[in-house]
């Protein structure tokens, strides 16, 4: 963290000449910076800060920023807040459709027919045509991985009579039997498809895949043999993936766990973690000086609006989890934070008669704002804030 520290500074006053413990009366002179990098650690949620100053850095005189040393009140004021404050950790994620995977044309023939990159394929529709016969997409999870005739037991015939029965085929049970039934099913499901009326489904005939796929290469030849892979595909639904370091993974360890992303153009949308991979090691490169890198989990969410992604295919986006949250805490802009010569911090109360400054213990740093607490804070308390 402290390479991010050095990258960001604000400003923290220094209790002024003459205030060397708390509970002391303000005298004249204005605050003195100390330059800390609070502003990055405040948005980090860093609860315990380092101070240091350079030397001389409570030097100074009295009556500097005054006439006489005439006493004079803080440059600005801020009110003592019960807040929730929230901790943010934000990490470097990608929008896209996911990983693709690659079909295969099984059997053997001319390819007649091929989708286009973009286009969507659903339940029924055809994945690509060989010799002008439509090879469908069905859904499931086992592929056809034999020929199905009457009496053929097992998960892809149920897979099939799931699909038939779900495209409106009727006159058989969903189960994992091939029946008489089945096959009349299947000869329907084959004339509608301008195929040979057979009652038999072979390997080659349908492609399994878990839903509805989002073409993402043609790899195929329109007019060439099949063979290989005819394309590769994705799922659907725009997705964010996230590379987690795995000492980071508390970041996900809830369920239902929510984030915000931000994208290109700077709006914000809600999305949820859908998915924890396993922890995967980089392997060495030239770029990481032969040293493999740490391990990170991919991170999958998913946004159930995704129209607020708009036209985004595939863009870098930012991804705000929530690392830490105190609820009904009293908090104060972190500039209104003084650091005190004997260490630690105060706030300047400010009354209608004067100020003077009382000792508070730091919480939770998040979004501008610190949790403090100590005697003497109360909500409504009036601060001052250093310009």
């Amino acid at each position: 963290m402290s390479d991010l520290i050095e990258d960001v500074e604000n400003t923290v006053a220094v209790a002024p000449d003459g205030v060397s413990e708390v509970g002391a009366a303000r005298t004249g002179g204005r605050r003195r910076p100390l330059r800390i990098a609070l502003a990055l650690l405040a948005s980090l949620g860093v609860t315990a800060v380092a101070v240091a100053a350079a030397t001389g850095a409570f030097g100074g005189s009295d009556t500097e920023g005054t006439e006489s040393g005439a006493a004079s009140g803080p440059a600005k004021t801020a009110t003592v807040q019960r807040t929730d404050l929230t901790r943010s950790d934000t990490l470097d994620g990608t929008l896209g459709y996911g990983d693709s995977t690659p079909v295969q044309a099984a059997g053997q023939g001319v390819l007649t027919w091929l989708p286009s990159a973009g286009d969507t394929v659903k339940r029924g529709q055809p994945v690509y045509r060989l010799n002008e016969q439509a090879v469908p997409l069905l859904y499931g999870a086992t592929p056809l991985y034999r020929t199905l005739d009457v009496d053929a037991e097992g998960r892809d015939v149920e897979v099939l009579e799931k699909n038939l029965a779900a495209l409106g085929y009727t006159g058989f049970t969903v189960d994992d039997t091939y029946t008489e039934g089945t096959a009349d099913a299947v000869r329907d499901w084959q004339k509608d498809l301008g195929r040979a009326e057979t009652g038999t489904v072979g390997a080659g005939d349908a492609v399994v895949a878990p839903g509805a796929r989002r073409v993402a290469e043609v790899q195929g030849t329109l007019g060439g043999q099949a063979g290989g892979a005819v394309l590769t595909w994705t799922g659907t639904v725009r997705t964010v993936t996230v590379e987690l370091e795995v000492k980071d993974e508390d970041l996900v360890s809830g369920d239902d766990t929510k984030a915000k992303v931000k994208l290109p153009d700077g709006r914000t949308v809600e999305a949820e973690v859908t998915e924890v991979g396993t922890a995967v090691t980089a392997a060495a490169t030239a770029s990481t000086g032969g040293q493999s890198s740490d391990p990170t989990l991919p991170v999958t969410l998913t946004v159930d609006d995704q129209q607020k992604l708009g036209r985004y295919q595939a863009a870098p986006v930012d991804v705000d989890f929530e690392a830490e949250t105190r609820k009904n805490v009293l908090a104060v802009p972190v500039e209104a934070l003084v650091a005190l010569r004997e260490g630690g911090y105060a706030v300047e109360r400010v009354t209608a008669t004067g100020s003077e400054y009382l000792a508070v213990d730091t919480g939770l740093f998040a979004g501008g704002m610190v949790e403090i607490s100590g005697a003497g804070v109360t909500e409504g308390l009036k601060v001052g804030v250093p310009e």
